[in-house]
């Protein structure tokens, strides 16, 4: 079965020219179509976002009817963090927290997405979509908090695993962490060239590979890119990464 998943940091729906335009995200997100979409600063109830419920907003935009989110900050009026929206059942979800002493909060969204059956059986995606933290000692911190956590730490290696989202990490030291360490493939790597990561950051002229998605398990990466629609450059500050899986 093929899987489409995007990762995506969409900046509040506030693009690089400062208006508050959600429709230009659903836009991208629907010319793309993916199954899965992994948002990263998503507001509900804020000022700057006319206090919107952007998670529900979007999701209703695109007519996915399965949709949870995960706020991490909470400000003076409404909160923000991650959200997963798919086409398919999400039938568990937690929001596990990975914020380190007195830094900023970050979490991680965990999803578990039921796509049909095979031989009677349930087939299932696990899905962790996570907004690391500005510092590498923090990084590496909440990547081992991560690990520790019941939801990961109890997943076997023939379940299907997707970690995406915003890592913050303009040295690309994480990579051979999940890759070496923790047994997973990189699909944000070129596949032509796996030393070149594809750069998200910022939109309008990429220069930081900040979006990565990995994967472990009994799927496999057949495709991945960045949007190179026009409008990309403008409806936020980073680039979304589209990722096509071969779930076996």
């Amino acid at each position: 079965m093929q899987v489409r998943v995007i990762t995506y940091n969409i900046h509040r729906a506030i693009g690089v020219d400062r208006r508050f335009r959600p429709d230009r995200i659903a836009g991208i997100l629907s010319y793309h179509a993916p199954d899965v979409v992994l948002l990263q600063e998503v507001d509900q109830g804020v000022p700057r976002s006319r206090e919107s419920d952007m998670a529900r907003d979007i999701a209703a935009a695109l007519a996915y009817p399965h949709w949870t989110a995960g706020y991490n900050v909470k400000l003076r009026q409404g909160r923000y963090g991650n959200a997963t929206i798919s086409r398919h059942p999400i039938v568990a979800e937690r929001n596990i927290d990975l914020t380190i002493g007195a830094r900023k909060s970050r979490g991680c969204q965990y999803t578990r997405i039921e796509f049909g059956t095979v031989s009677g059986f349930p087939r299932h995606l696990n899905v962790f979509n996570l907004h690391l933290g500005l510092s590498a000692w923090e990084r590496v911190r909440q990547i081992g908090a991560l690990a520790r956590s019941i939801e990961f730490a109890h997943l076997t290696q023939d379940e299907a695993v997707i970690v995406a989202g915003d890592l913050n990490d303009w040295r690309s030291l994480l990579p051979p962490v999940f890759t070496d360490i923790m047994g997973f493939s990189c699909a944000s790597d070129r596949f032509e060239d796996p030393r070149k990561r594809m750069r998200t950051f910022p939109s309008f002229a990429p220069t930081g590979s900040l979006d990565m998605v990995f994967y472990r398990g009994p799927i496999r990466a057949i495709r991945s890119r960045t949007s190179r629609l026009r409008i990309a450059r403008l409806a936020s500050d980073h680039l979304p990464v589209i990722v096509d899986f071969m779930v076996r």
